[in-house]
């Protein structure tokens, strides 16, 4: 019974800080409801009457991410003052992701919209929470009326591919996903490169297993969970952008936000991209050395 007992406790330790993620996030779309209804909000979850419970679950988001993962944001400066595509790599848990959305509204009260895979719009008890917050299918119109209206819209051409089957040497797994290039193109707006170091030490998934990469290809649906949640130094690193240009294709486009992207985006020449690699992201990822990050003073 002992034994057993252990052995149950150190499975759920694997998971019990994912497991609290999601706990957290259908607490904030409970609050949400909590909201519409003392309110009688029927206005668009777009609105600006949304705000101030933005504001609170923003809050309560990033003091989250200033608690357990020590977190920063840099680069802001480099957001345009109108739309853009935001283009980002795709942890194990997009958690960081979800930190810099919630720091972006505290810091800028701007809205990201977010480009979600269609299984996470099957979640059950979410829709007000994904409304009120921007996260959008994703499809060409969408996001091109999205950026006509000013908004900045992000999205990871990794998806939860990537999600499930990268790993610590932080693998692009884009395939040959353009999307996002051509409506940078048509919609004549930059794509902004973002990456968040230590994303892989601190939340991971199960070594890659060909039963679940063809249970994946053929459903489209994330059955291995993830698992961690240490308290690793989190930083969101947002690169320079890159403008419009009539002149470039949609292949053209792609090879440079992958070249930026895979190298922390900020530097235009390879050699200083490594340098920057070699500085800030120990490839493969060390979970020791991203704890040690978090408690590092030097480094602050």
């Amino acid at each position: 019974l002992i034994i057993g007992s252990l052995t149950i406790c150190g499975i759920l330790g694997f998971f019990i800080v994912p497991l609290t993620i999601v706990f957290f996030i259908y607490l904030s779309n409970i609050l949400l409801l909590i909201y519409q209804r003392n309110n009688e909000l029927k206005a668009d979850p777009l609105s600006d009457v949304w705000n101030s419970v933005r504001e609170t679950i923003a809050s309560f988001w990033d003091i989250y991410a200033r608690v357990w993962h020590g977190y920063e944001l840099h680069g802001v400066e480099n957001l345009p003052e109108g739309p853009g595509i935001l283009v980002y790599y795709h942890g194990a848990i997009p958690i960081d992701y979800l930190y810099f959305l919630s720091r972006l509204f505290l810091w800028k009260k701007r809205l990201c919209l977010s480009v979600a895979d269609h299984f996470v719009f099957r979640l059950p008890g979410l829709k007000l929470l994904l409304a009120v917050t921007g996260v959008i299918p994703g499809t060409r119109e969408e996001c091109l009326v999205a950026l006509k209206n000013g908004y900045l819209v992000s999205i990871s051409p990794g998806g939860v591919r990537e999600a499930l089957f990268s790993d610590e040497s932080y693998q692009l797994m884009w395939g040959n996903r353009k999307g996002f290039a051509q409506v940078a193109l048509e919609a004549k707006v930059p794509i902004i490169p973002m990456y968040t170091q230590n994303v892989r030490e601190g939340y991971r998934m199960f070594k890659e297993r060909r039963f679940f990469r063809q249970l994946y290809e053929s459903t489209r649906l994330p059955f291995t969970p993830p698992y961690g949640g240490l308290p690793v130094k989190f930083r969101t690193y947002i690169g320079k952008p890159i403008p419009y240009d009539p002149n470039i294709t949609t292949e053209e486009l792609v090879e440079k936000v992958i070249c930026k992207g895979k190298f922390l985006f900020s530097f235009q020449t390879k050699m200083a991209v490594q340098a920057l690699i070699s500085k800030h992201q120990t490839i493969p990822g060390n979970i020791w050395k991203a704890l040690l990050e978090r408690f590092d003073k030097r480094r602050k």
